[in-house]
């Protein structure tokens, strides 16, 4: 399975209640037989133009592991969800992963380092 990120924008009106969008996205994703590994709700925020009539929108963003099939399935849905503005699904790239693997493990010695003084 590859690594993807998954950034969509919610209508406005769902704020107060957007666990039916969000849970919506997520049976999508493991119906396809993904998985999600980080959820980010990054609030409301201006749109840089309007999309529908709307100048805000809800940010989520998502990190996914999805078999091959998967993203051309989850882009079909995500077409024609009415909850959805947009949304950008894309493939991590190998080398930001390994970049962040090091990073952790960079970190983890700092911080063994640190409690051994």
């Amino acid at each position: 399975m590859k690594q993807y990120e998954l950034t969509v924008l919610v209508h406005p009106d769902l704020e107060m209640n957007l666990a039916p969008a969000t849970d919506k996205i997520k049976k999508l994703v493991e119906d396809n037989g993904g998985e999600i590994t980080k959820e980010v709700n990054e609030g409301k925020k201006r749109l840089a133009y309007t999309i529908n009539k709307e100048d805000f929108a809800v940010y989520y963003y998502y990190e996914l592991n999805l078999p091959a099939a998967a993203p051309g399935k989850i882009s079909s849905v995500l077409n024609i969800t009415d909850e959805v503005l947009r949304y950008l699904l894309v493939t991590v790239d190998d080398r930001k992963v390994k970049m962040e693997a090091k990073r952790k493990e960079r970190e983890a010695n700092n911080s063994k380092s640190d409690e051994e003084e």
